[in-house]
């Protein structure tokens, strides 16, 4: 097929709000050696991309400015090292960046393929969310059938695929949230228990659900002041895992308390990442979790009013 050009991205000339995106008109990005070229049927949203246009995360060495760290599309042209891949497959990619435009690469190493029945907007939700918490929860957590989990933010994006993760694995998932709606909007995804932090401590309740043993994992997504409080949430040798650091960069912590419980303290970022630790991340999650997602026990839970902190919305599309 014959490629245009030029095409329609989602651009911004200075950092700042929402108000700052424009469309304007770039150049179709070259299809690498090792990459696919994909028309962008949908794009999800996630809070990097809010942070990136706010001026605080800029795009690593080589990738896009474009925003847009996921996409689902139809591939247009592949490169000259690329196997298994053709042009017309249905394809869900996690991107260096690029997101918001018409076309954008991937690296090859980092798409799935699109399962018959899953919708295009469907699938530009995954990609993000579902690498992410596979690495943190059952690598770096090193997560097993039996375990429990505490996770903060049971409605968001990364809070839902690991509900469904944790369920479809056979551990147990205590979830926090700040309404009582969205704790039964947890329950009804699959969480086995959902506490409202605005009216009950966490760490209490916590503490009761185990019955005072405390949970293998907490995915922290808040760090600052909540470090310490989900300390107390662990059992010994517990495993706390940060991805985020909504409430602040920094905790004061107890190292003697860390110590007598043997707890381990790790965290990561994705974007940064290596192609071959995406690749490899990648190869992990098609043998394991993908399978989930073509027989319909993991699908996005999507909703076209869900904010990503204050203003950014859960997909994209060019066609809209």
């Amino acid at each position: 097929m014959t490629l245009p050009e030029t095409m329609q991205a989602v651009g911004f000339a200075e950092p700042g709000g929402p108000d700052v995106l424009k469309v304007e008109t770039v150049d179709v990005p070259e299809c690498g050696a090792g990459d696919l070229l994909i028309r962008v049927a949908h794009a999800g949203v996630n809070r990097p991309d809010c942070i990136q246009r706010a001026g605080h995360y800029p795009a690593p060495p080589g990738a896009s400015p474009i925003l847009g760290l996921e996409v689902a599309g139809d591939i247009v042209a592949v490169g000259e090292e690329v196997q298994g891949w053709s042009v017309g497959d249905r394809v869900a990619a996690l991107t260096p960046g690029g997101g918001y435009a018409e076309y954008c690469t991937a690296p090859a190493g980092h798409c799935l393929p699109v399962p018959e029945g899953m919708s295009l907007k469907e699938a530009a939700a995954l990609p993000e969310t579902l690498f992410t918490v596979w690495h943190n929860v059952f690598q770096r957590g090193c997560a097993k059938p039996g375990e429990s989990l505490l996770v903060h933010g049971g409605t968001s994006g990364i809070g839902t695929m690991a509900i469904m993760l944790a369920k479809a694995f056979g551990m147990t998932s205590i979830v926090t949230c700040g309404s009582d709606a969205k704790c039964d909007a947890a329950l009804k995804i699959g969480a086995d228990h959902a506490i409202n932090y605005k009216s009950a401590d966490f760490v209490e309740e916590v503490k009761t659900i185990t019955e005072g043993k405390g949970v293998e994992i907490v995915l922290d997504m808040v760090s600052g002041d909540y470090v310490p409080r989900n300390l107390k949430c662990l059992g010994e040798s517990g495993r706390h895992v940060t991805i985020a650091v909504l409430g602040g960069v920094m905790a004061s912590l107890n190292m003697a308390f860390i110590m007598m419980r043997r707890l381990v303290l790790t965290g990561s970022t994705l974007r940064p990442r290596s192609d071959q630790f995406k690749t490899a991340l990648r190869a992990e999650i098609a043998e394991h979790a993908w399978p989930l997602v073509a027989d319909g026990t993991i699908r996005p839970v999507r909703s076209e009013e869900r904010r990503v902190g204050k203003e950014c919305r859960s997909r994209w599309s060019p066609y809209h």
